[in-house]
């Protein structure tokens, strides 16, 4: 077997070993227990989550002259979160791509542009709340994560001033078109490049953007807080805004599905600072990945089932 393959095994491994070592009677009397009022709450803001994730790009397409209405947005946003969820770094929701073809004059390219400005934006906005984050925890913190955080960020921004010029890009991605592409496919990337450009949004855009990238990890961490109480874990707001961003970026390792194990591991040594039983936290964890996991991506599966023959 191939070590790609073997990656995501990793994670996988790491949260059954966390499982077993926390005892999987005291976790399921964990989330027995659990308030019900809260996960109320945090099913709520679930819904929430739908929309907001789904406007980060929504938003761009728009700009871009994608047609397409909100609602069938949101049902491409929860097939992609089903592919999604079930993929490292979840790279299936790549699909989107495919389902945003055809709100956009049947040019690839201004799907993929709308795929590549969210995800750039999402990381964006990430590693600058782990920049934060890092720079706050720098006295109790053994791990540093703000160069790793610096670095990504770094990268992201000279890749947006490299690609966001058309005749740069053009002058750098040439060289590649004519020395590997296969000249089956020549024409095919051709076109797609020129759809990659075609509508781009202005600059001046991009801070609403990066703003609704915000907005929705901020309502994705609540849904963490709010089932942090109903399990007992009476930590104040602020830290879950300063541990979940350090737990996600390293959740973003693809050595595992979803982030499942690394971000257990991650969240248990962090809120472990505030004296928080482990156990506690891999209940809470394993509550969220039930109703803000499964959940969405169930309903993801079934509509992606349904529209299975639209693409």
């Amino acid at each position: 077997m191939k070590l790609r393959n073997l990656l995501p095994v990793i994670g996988i491994a790491l949260f059954v070993y966390l499982l077993f070592k926390f005892d999987m009677s005291n976790i399921f009397q964990e989330i027995l227990n659990a308030d019900v009022k809260f996960l109320i709450i945090a099913l709520f803001l679930i819904f929430i989550s739908f929309f907001t994730s789904t406007l980060k790009w929504f938003v761009i397409a728009r700009r871009q002259k994608i047609d397409v209405p909100f609602f069938e947005a949101l049902k491409i946003n929860m097939i992609s979160g089903f592919y999604g969820f079930l993929t490292p770094s979840r790279l299936g929701s790549i699909i989107r791509i495919e389902y945003l073809k055809k709100y956009g004059k049947n040019k690839i390219g201004k799907g993929i542009s709308n795929y590549i400005l969210e995800k750039i934006l999402d990381l964006g906005s990430l590693f600058l709340l782990v920049l934060i984050s890092s720079f706050a925890l720098k006295d109790i913190l053994s791990i540093t994560y703000f160069h790793y955080a610096l670095s990504g960020l770094g990268i992201i921004l000279l890749l947006i001033m490299i690609f966001v010029d058309e005749n740069r890009s053009r002058e750098i991605l040439k060289f590649f078109y004519f020395k590997f592409l296969p000249k089956k496919i020549k024409e095919t990337a051709k076109d797609g490049f020129y759809s990659f450009y075609e509508d781009m949004p202005k600059k001046r855009h991009f801070i609403i953007f990066f703003f609704l990238n915000m907005v929705n990890w901020i309502v994705l961490y609540s849904i963490f807080f709010f089932i942090a109480l109903s399990v007992g874990i009476n930590a104040p707001f602020i830290y879950f805004l300063l541990f979940m961003p350090i737990a996600t970026f390293v959740g973003q390792i693809p050595i595992t599905i979803n982030g499942l194990g690394t971000r257990e591991a991650v969240l248990i040594s962090l809120f472990g600072i505030l004296g928080v039983d482990g156990a506690k936290i891999f209940s809470m964890s394993l509550i969220n990945l039930m109703i803000n996991g499964i959940f969405p991506a169930s309903i993801g599966m079934l509509l992606a089932i349904k529209n299975r023959g639209k693409i």
